[in-house]
């Protein structure tokens, strides 16, 4: 018998759990660094996916001396922040679907004119899982989200662009508890 480490970076998602029917809606994730395809978290963490399909978002992507992506996003395109409770963040972002398919503008959530950063398109992958409660608490642990503590990334619902659409989908910012200089990758794309 094997000991199973307690590091939460190990504690991904069962390789030879069965997939689980779609019984707390759909989760929709954009990822833009080591959960895309071909990478070493995708397998472990990202294993049941329904779908995965080609995006972008507005920010400025870096990455460490480690060679760790982080993101940054405007502030006013965060439309929610992540909680502790998986089926509530689903719903907002059922919620915020549901607002961002009525035709009438909302002002409060266009972006603002005249914000001086050099946004500029991240390209990634949207994941969409419909095991919520499972699949968020074990990658909000990967990658560092506390709600209401420090943190090394944030989860933040922001619009997405997949597909010639503008979908609500949940990300991982940068956060709090990173230090240090960062280089930028000016193209948009990590590795």
């Amino acid at each position: 018998m094997t000991d199973t480490p307690t590091n939460p970076m190990n504690q991904a998602m069962n390789s030879t759990e069965p997939l689980k029917p779609n019984t707390n809606g759909m989760l929709r994730l954009f990822v833009y660094g080591t959960l895309k395809r071909g990478f070493w978290n995708h397998d472990r963490f990202c294993r049941g996916v329904l779908a995965v399909e080609d995006a972008l978002v507005r920010g400025r992507l870096f990455e460490t001396s480690s060679g760790i992506p982080i993101l940054q996003v405007p502030e006013e395109d965060i439309l929610a922040v992540g909680t502790t409770n998986p089926l509530a963040d689903v719903a907002t972002q059922a919620r915020v679907v549901a607002r961002m398919s009525n035709p009438e503008p909302t002002p409060d959530r266009l972006p603002k004119k005249g914000t001086s950063a050099p946004w500029a398109p991240v390209y990634g992958e949207i994941l969409t899982f419909d095991d919520p409660e499972t699949r968020l608490l074990a990658i909000d642990r990967l990658e560092g989200f506390h709600p209401g503590g420090p943190c090394l990334y944030r989860r933040v619902l922001v619009p997405v662009r997949a597909s010639g659409t503008r979908l609500p989908v949940w990300l991982y910012a940068m956060g709090d508890r990173w230090t240090g200089s960062f280089k930028e990758l000016t193209g948009g794309i990590w590795r």
